[in-house]
């Protein structure tokens, strides 16, 4: 059924069972996975687009300052977003006008008639120009009381002081930030400057109304977007835009079509609760049915809203929140998602999210697709029903000072990160992303990048979960990128992921199946360096590889580039080395399960585990299966594991049909 090396029949009766058994479940996953069926998405150039200026993509974005945001000098114009009555500024722009214009007249005689001017023009002048003082100064008085009174202002003003009493985070594990009187004065300053400048009360119009280069800041508040969250599901006027998808052919279960780009322009909140298109539909038509090679975004229109920046102007992430659902539900679940998406950026080369809460969505609360060049920094997610932030076929991202809590499926998801490792055609390899100091905690899994290549993950923390983190082949259509690879897993910390969402009454509804208790896993991925890392107090696992061959995820009806149904694509040439395993950052004791597991997939080369310490401080105290893991990369090879096939077969079969043959979705026994 497929190439490998060696192997008797009971072998590859075991491989034949455990492919039936993955798709079986793979197939469940397609099913549940999505309200709407995506689009087939590309991977985009990744050189910058020279059409705007200053250029975008080809790196990731710079964030601009805050305080620049009411800068006049372009590039760009700012639109402001803020909660409850503005106090009219009518008078006091007035009287400010009057008494420039004052100013300027009595220089203007004085400079003609220099001293000549008889005394009772110049009194009246001064008089003038002393009444026009005070009743500017008025103006101003009742202006900053208006201010006051404000829903945002008054938000930001009990933000502050929590801030000056007791620091505030962007993520639990962090120390509290310190806001010194100084900052706390000028942010309230500038905020009430921003205040003078709102004309929107909901974020989806300044968002439409905004161009290349543009900002779009929100005051502290809670954004519920009702005009967005009252236009129509699945809306009759976009129907006709629906196009096939990967999955689909002719007789395929998913005759509806796929949302195309065009259907996400003409309808933005049909899915989603604030939407950023960055480009205009294409002029042509998109490739029907969608290509294989994904190298290129086919009929691309130009960038109108490319570069956009879109940012919470309050202390922290918690002083901007967007609910897409239960809003009563504050930052736990359940979710009551009204809309699919929280934020999507789409197309939207250079974007840029900051300071700021997105929660209680049905799929995704931030999603960046297509898009080159893109950062998102000091956010939190809460109670997605799939993934926390979902960036999917993306180049030159940055992801990092974030929270994501309550997901489904995943916190952090960059899927088919763009193909730049180990099947790069640049001529050279490079981290295309990069996720750092993010908690990602209480999901099902912290961390998932199925065919996400290239992708640089460090000083993180992933705790709480079912499964800390995930790189897989599972899902091959829909993914490009096929075989995972070139991943750089350093210097986090994976422990007490004993999380079980599969028990009666949790409260994270799990869309994937994970082992519970394990730290992290590779299923099905080749050259991914897993370094320098410590795992503890996972019950089950620290770490899990193990092969996934092609026919479990490209045989009919499933197509994808790269994808063998005759072949065992993965898992080759992982290595883990330089982790503390069982013992937590103090030195304290706090075993795993197991620390290392392997399949020890017959054929699979290169797979080696070396100066790796265990719970005693050495080597010797590692714990694996098999007991004698290879450390040698140029000589490893796997001669098979019968145990350990057998217990992926049972375990994803019994996800999908339910055996009860597996222990995966049982909280194990702490370890001893």
């Amino acid at each position: 059924m497929f190439a490998g090396k060696g192997g008797n029949a009971s072998g590859r009766g075991r491989r034949i069972t455990r492919i039936v058994a993955l798709a079986f479940a793979i197939a469940l996953m397609a099913t549940q996975a999505w309200a709407h069926v995506e689009r087939a998405s590309y991977w985009p150039d990744p050189g910058p687009d020279r059409s705007v200026r200053p250029a975008t993509g080809g790196a990731v974005p710079s964030a601009r300052s805050l305080f620049t945001a009411l800068r006049q000098k372009p590039p760009g114009s700012t639109r402001v977003v803020c909660q409850g009555a503005v106090p009219n500024r009518a008078r006091l722009v007035k009287l400010t006008r009057a008494l420039r214009a004052a100013r300027r007249a009595a220089r203007r005689r004085a400079r003609a008639r220099k001293s000549e001017a008889p005394a009772a023009q110049a009194a009246a002048s001064s008089r003038r120009g002393k009444r026009l003082k005070r009743q500017l100064k008025l103006a101003r008085r009742k202006y900053r009381r208006g201010a006051r009174r404000n829903a945002s202002i008054r938000r930001l003003r009990a933000e502050i002081k929590k801030a000056r009493a007791e620091g505030y985070k962007f993520r639990p594990s962090e120390r509290a930030r310190k806001l010194s009187k100084r900052q706390a004065r000028r942010l309230m300053r500038f905020n009430t400057r921003l205040l003078a400048r709102c004309k929107y009360r909901e974020i989806q119009p300044a968002v439409t109304a905004s161009g290349n280069n543009d900002r779009v800041v929100i005051l502290p508040g809670l954004y519920t977007e009702p005009t967005s969250r009252a236009q129509p599901t699945q809306d009759p006027k976009c129907a006709g835009l629906k196009q096939q998808n990967d999955r689909q052919t002719e007789t395929g279960e998913n005759q509806s079509g796929a949302v195309s780009y065009a259907y996400q322009v003409k309808c933005p909140n049909d899915q989603n609760l604030v939407a950023v298109m960055g480009r205009a539909n294409g002029p042509g038509e998109d490739p029907q049915p969608p290509l294989d090679e994904r190298r290129g975004i086919p009929n691309l229109g130009p960038c109108v809203r490319c570069n956009l920046q879109m940012e919470g102007s309050g202390v922290g992430a918690d002083d901007v929140v967007v609910d897409a659902g239960r809003v009563e539900s504050g930052n736990g679940g359940p979710s009551g998602a009204k809309k699919d998406v929280g934020i999507r950026a789409d197309r939207a080369d250079g974007f840029v999210l900051r300071k700021l809460t997105v929660r209680h969505v049905a799929e995704h609360g931030i999603y960046i697709l297509e898009s080159d060049g893109y950062r998102a920094e000091r956010f939190k997610t809460f109670w997605a029903d799939e993934y926390g932030v979902l960036t999917f076929v993306e180049d030159h991202g940055l992801m990092q000072d974030c929270e994501a809590k309550g997901s489904g499926d995943a916190g952090l998801y960059p899927g088919s990160a763009a193909e730049t490792g180990e099947q790069s055609t640049e001529g050279r390899r490079r981290y295309n992303q990069e996720i750092r100091r993010c908690d990602s905690h209480h999901n099902a899994a912290g961390y998932s990048g199925t065919a996400a290549n290239g992708v640089h993950i460090h000083h993180n923390n992933f705790y709480d979960n079912a499964l800390g983190f995930t790189t897989d082949v599972f899902t091959a259509a829909g993914h490009p990128g096929f075989p995972q690879d070139s991943d750089l897993i350093e210097n986090n910390n994976f422990y007490s992921n004993n999380f079980n969402p599969y028990l009666a009454g949790s409260d994270v509804a799990p869309t994937i199946p994970v082992p519970v208790g394990t730290g992290l896993w590779i299923a099905g991925g080749n050259h991914n360096i897993v370094r320098n890392n410590r795992f503890w107090d996972n019950w089950r696992r620290g770490t899990m590889l193990f092969a996934v061959p092609d026919a479990t995820v490209c045989g009919p009806p499933e197509h994808q580039a790269g994808c063998d149904p005759s072949k065992v694509s993965t898992s080759f040439n992982n290595e883990f080395h330089g982790n503390v395993m069982g013992r937590d950052p103090r030195g304290t004791r706090d075993p795993n399960g197991t620390d290392f597991w392997w399949d020890e997939f017959n054929g699979n080369t290169g797979n080696c585990w070396y100066d790796n310490t265990g719970k005693a401080g050495n080597g010797a105290s590692i714990t694996s299966t098999p007991a004698n893991l290879p450390s040698d990369c140029k000589t490893s090879a796997g001669r098979g594991g019968p145990l350990q096939e057998a217990e992926l077969g049972n375990c994803l079969a019994d996800f999908s049909v339910g055996t009860g043959a597996c222990d995966w979705f049982k909280t194990p026994a702490e370890p001893q």
